[in-house]
């Protein structure tokens, strides 16, 4: 029972902690430990996400309230260099979270993208990053009718709302090529696309090689019949990713970029989605069948 904030913090600490001993050897470093363990930074990171403090200085700040729990708050260089160094170890978390909620029972998913700006359109010339080095591009956001720079979140996701894969591409790539990448690296499954996943190729292929039935609802311009009760069917899966990308572009601020270099940008990430995934199993250990909003358990009644 989650009945406060205190609570919530104990209990992702203690998740992070049981999972972390488990790949710690992977993530040794030479020198004597931090004050700040990883188990600590790694739970402080992710619960700042769920509470919306996404920026370091705001995430630090509001920590020194709640020294009881975490006792050596690091200063924001050392924490952002702490961070970086354990940017694996975040998805390594959610990979074995989602082990554990059986999502091996899920034989249906849902594909789709979100733009990940990283630099204002109009400040792009100037720009002193190394989002060029590292692929960042200018690309269409058809949804949004507008045009960013930088890239674009693909995710595959469970009807259950769980995010199974994702893959960071340049926003000027198309839907269809990246999807088509990232659902290489899975099989029998059936996913659930928007009109940008439309090929009959790639479907046939998906099929013939890795036993996924990529649908999608025809354009208006193809002749191609859909009986009613299908279209009701799609249509109500297609609204589990738009409620997931609700909640990462509301809740996780996932379209808003803080990071200064490729690498942050991915530390973030890989953080916002291991508190999106740690937020469910937390729900489901509360026995919540239905899902709620993640900001629930960090700002319990």
């Amino acid at each position: 029972m989650i009945t406060d904030f205190d609570d919530f913090c104990l209990w992702v600490y203690v998740i992070v902690d049981d999972i972390f001993q488990q790949i710690e050897f992977l993530f040794q470093r030479p020198g004597p430990k931090p004050a700040c363990s990883d188990s600590e930074l790694i739970a402080m990171s992710i619960i700042g996400e769920c509470r919306g403090w996404d920026q370091e200085t705001e995430l630090l700040a509001n920590f020194q309230n709640h020294r009881d729990f975490f006792p050596n708050i690091p200063s924001q260089s050392r924490y952002n260099r702490h961070r970086r160094n354990l940017m694996m170890a975040f998805n390594l978390i959610r990979q074995i979270i989602l082990k554990k909620l059986d999502i091996a029972l899920d034989d249906s998913a849902v594909i789709d993208s979100l733009p990940v700006p990283v630099v204002q359109f109009y400040l792009v010339p100037g720009s002193t990053g190394d989002w060029q080095a590292y692929g960042a591009t200018f690309g269409k956001v058809p949804s949004k009718k507008e045009t960013i720079f930088g890239y674009k979140l693909h995710l595959l996701i469970s009807v259950a709302g769980l995010i199974l894969d994702f893959e960071l591409a340049p926003a000027n790539e198309t839907d269809l090529t990246v999807g088509y990448e990232l659902l290489c690296q899975h099989t029998d499954l059936r996913v659930f696309g928007d009109k940008a996943y439309i090929s009959q190729e790639k479907a046939e292929e998906l099929w013939r090689n890795q036993r996924i039935r990529l649908q999608t609802l025809p354009r208006k311009n193809q002749k191609k019949a859909v009986p009613a009760e299908m279209r009701k069917l799609f249509n109500r899966i297609r609204q589990k990713i738009e409620t997931v990308n609700n909640q990462l572009s509301n809740q996780f601020n996932i379209e808003t970029n803080h990071a200064h270099t490729f690498w942050g940008l991915c530390t973030r990430l890989y953080t916002k989605l291991a508190a999106h995934t740690i937020s469910i199993y937390i729900n489901r250990l509360l026995g919540n069948e239905n899902f709620l909003q993640i900001k629930a358990l960090a700002f319990p009644n």
